[in-house]
């Protein structure tokens, strides 16, 4: 015993006396894969240390939970609790079948009061996870992946093969093991851990115990399926106990393989397995396979881009600026107009698309110019709707090149609604609708949706649910924009046409773009962005459609200007595009 509790880190140091005292009060024993630890809520009575194995951490109760980590061996639990005196703040589960040792409170107090030092240890950790967050935490991330093959035409090898050398150009180590790890007990698996970055487990769908020590392994669960196949229901067998499983630990990574043909759609996949997320994987060794490889390290790129009407054309800028840094974007969502240039980046365009179509549906005519006598709003959107479908089509959001979300906000229910599915044209309807201005969209039932800024401008906070790797904001918003001029000695409608036409939006586009936003905390959501973008456009209302090229300048400006300072401190570039910033970092001086 006195052995194990020496591969502690916290107890290393210890004296003999101290550890002696420390074995007569430890408590051994087994927590069995899936069974809780202890819940949220609950009081703190003890101190545990994992000996082997793994623990997940949870946030939120029933279908809201939401993984914080993984704790793995010779890591502390419950400290913080226990320290502070308050109920656990979330619920804690093992991942797999894993070894614990126990210290009550007072064992603890006594076992501190001999080793002065552990405090000081569990201090400093406490403070290393409060500043660094799950995301900062290379041993909160998952480690063990279990890819599994839905078609016996898929070569699990090669394809775990080419995700690890794209992690090797990460600076990351990992490791391929099939069915040559079957008869191996947990403590193989634990060395593997603490030798590789990531641990890549490979087997096919099948009624074999190697299949099913890879599920009971696996940190998470990837499904990989070819893109033109159709999945049996259920995907993966109901009886198995996975722990990854129960917690919807799973995502689906689709292969694409040059076919159009399309048996089954990304959200029929999805629901096979009943996987939190899709991904693509279009050829072999590509871009698909460095975004993979960048989620699978713990280094992968959100950007997250507010909703502020004419303003958000700035994000065009940011986008093109990061692409010329080689600064990856792995995941994008939005708010509002934010939502529609993500969208445009998900859709795989690239900078001379994105500007042609933006100045084709907002610049070139007024897309807000099909007014009506209002009865639930200023226009009848149909241009807008028209727009969207010209460039958007069919699109799906869980088919786009990179993924994507946004936000509209539900009036039923007064909370922002996030769209990752479905209709990609659909969603951006809803996220655009400001109250009074479009007409908002109804499912006939539960849901009557407006634009996102109503409640969540600048939705970072979404990102962070789901995402672990550094996360660029960009905030285009701005209070006390509006001009008290407007709205003296103005005309009736039709004499503002006849002044105006109907290329410019009357003044009460902006009276309701205002109010509708007035209780949002223009502060919301900057300080959970790594790199927040701010561009300077002060001459720049919501509503002035014309003024496309000054605020693309002032996002490119802004963002490279952002860049150039983090780039200095080694921060967000983690892959092979550093070379390319050195030479734009280059340039920029030497210019």
């Amino acid at each position: 015993m006195t052995g194990h509790l020496e591969d502690i880190p916290i107890l290393r140091g210890a004296s003999a006396a101290t550890l002696a005292a420390a074995e007569a009060e430890a408590e051994w024993f087994s927590l069995p894969g899936g069974w809780p630890l202890f819940h949220a809520g609950e009081a703190s009575e003890a101190l545990y240390f994992v000996v082997s194995g793994s623990l997940a951490a949870f946030r939120g109760e029933g279908m809201d939970q939401h993984l914080v980590g993984y704790i793995r061996a010779g890591e502390p639990v419950g400290e913080m609790s226990l320290i502070v005196g308050d109920g656990h703040s979330g619920s804690v589960y093992a991942i797999r079948d894993t070894e614990m040792v126990r210290f009550s409170r007072a064992a603890f107090e006594r076992l501190v009061d001999m080793h002065p030092q552990m405090m000081r240890a569990l201090a400093r950790l406490m403070l290393i996870r409060a500043r660094q967050g799950p995301s900062r935490n290379a041993r909160a991330e998952p480690k063990v992946y279990a890819l599994i093959a839905t078609s016996p035409t898929i070569d699990l090898r090669l394809r775990a093969q080419t995700l690890v050398e794209a992690l090797a150009r990460l600076g990351k180590n990992a490791c391929v093991v099939g069915e040559e790890g079957d008869d191996k007990q947990s403590a193989w698996f634990d060395a593997l851990e603490q030798e590789h970055d990531a641990v890549f487990l490979i087997s096919p769908i099948a009624d074999t115990s190697w299949f099913r020590t890879c599920l009971r392994q696996a940190d998470r669960i990837w499904v990989l399926a070819r893109a033109d196949a159709a999945p049996s229901t259920p995907l993966l067998p109901e009886e198995d106990p996975s722990p990854a499983r129960r917690f919807r630990l799973v995502d689906v990574v689709l292969l694409h393989h040059g076919s159009d043909r399309q048996f089954a759609s990304a959200e029929q996949w999805r629901r096979a397995c009943d996987a939190s997320r899709i991904m693509h994987w279009r050829g072999l060794a590509d871009e698909d396979a460095g975004r993979l490889a960048r989620v699978i390290a713990g280094c992968a790129t959100g950007l997250v881009l507010s909703g502020g009407g004419a303003r958000a054309y700035a994000h065009i800028g940011v986008i093109r600026a990061l692409r010329e840094f080689g600064t990856p974007i792995d995941v994008i969502g939005g708010t509002s107009m934010g939502a529609i240039v993500a969208a445009c980046y998900a859709m795989g365009w690239d900078d001379g698309q994105i500007e042609t179509r933006i100045r084709k549906a907002f610049v070139e005519s007024n897309p807000l110019g099909d007014y009506v006598v209002p009865v639930v709003s200023l226009s009848r959107g149909k241009r807008v709707e028209t727009r969207l479908h010209e460039h958007f089509g069919d699109s799906l959001i869980e088919d786009l090149h990179v993924p994507f979300y946004c936000v509209s906000t539900n009036l039923v229910s007064a909370n922002a609604h996030v769209h990752r599915s479905g209709l990609l044209r659909d969603a951006l309807r809803a996220s655009i609708s400001l109250p009074g201005i479009l007409p908002p969209v109804s499912n006939g039932g539960d849901m009557l949706l407006v634009d996102g800024a109503v409640v969540k401008n600048f939705p970072v906070d979404v990102m962070k649910e789901t995402h672990r790797g550094p996360i660029i904001g960009v905030d285009v918003a701005r209070r006390s924009t509006i001009d008290p001029m407007d709205f003296v000695d103005v005309p009736d409608f039709i004499g503002w046409v006849t002044r105006k036409g109907f290329q410019s939006a009357p003044p009460i586009a902006s009276l309701l773009m205002h109010t509708a936003t007035l209780t949002v905390d223009p502060w919301m959501g900057r300080d959970g962005a790594d790199l927040l973008i701010i561009p300077e456009m002060p001459d720049v209302d919501l509503r002035d459609w014309k003024e496309f090229d000054s605020a693309v300048a002032a996002g490119y400006e802004a963002t490279v200007a952002a860049l150039k300072r983090r780039a200095e401190h080694e921060f967000l570039q983690c892959d092979a595009s550093a070379p390319e910033v050195a030479r734009v970092l280059g340039a920029a001086r030497a210019g």
